[in-house]
């Protein structure tokens, strides 16, 4: 029996909002692939976009960056820095070829927990189509 690939996604989510929107869709019992792994920040505004450079070198076969609506941050414009530099990372990892579908950015209220579900489903989706990430990876020596 062969196994079919699924990809290994991490989620940089704000624990203000996207965080929290996670957590209520848990409570809810809402189902959504199992092939994200979460990390928690205090902002999306505070990832370095070095950080998913690094996770795509690692072997992650794609990523999401989830923070607040535009207007309802916390630290009042860091979700606008975060879509800044969001854009020109995505830019620059296509045009170094990685697919677009690997490279994912996302609203979530922490009322959303049912949006937060779908958000997981589509972007696991995305990555599925496009398979196992090849470029970038570092080769263990």
């Amino acid at each position: 029996m062969s196994e079919e690939w699924e990809p290994k996604i991490i989620a940089f989510l704000c624990n203000w909002c996207s965080y929290a929107g996670a957590d209520l869709a848990g409570i809810s019992r809402l189902q959504y692939p199992p092939n994200i792994r979460i990390v928690r920040v205090p902002c999306s505004g505070r990832i370095n976009p070095l950080y998913l450079i690094k996770a795509l070198q690692a072997g992650w076969d794609g990523f999401l960056v989830s923070g607040c609506h535009p207007g309802d941050c916390h630290y009042l414009a860091g979700n606008y820095s975060a879509r800044r530099r969001f854009a020109l990372l995505h830019d620059m990892l296509e045009f170094i070829g990685i697919e677009p579908e690997r490279i994912n950015f996302s609203w979530v209220s922490a009322a959303e927990g049912e949006k937060f579900s779908k958000v997981i489903k589509r972007v696991v989706d995305r990555v599925k189509k496009v398979g196992p990430i090849k470029k970038l990876v570092k080769q263990e020596a």
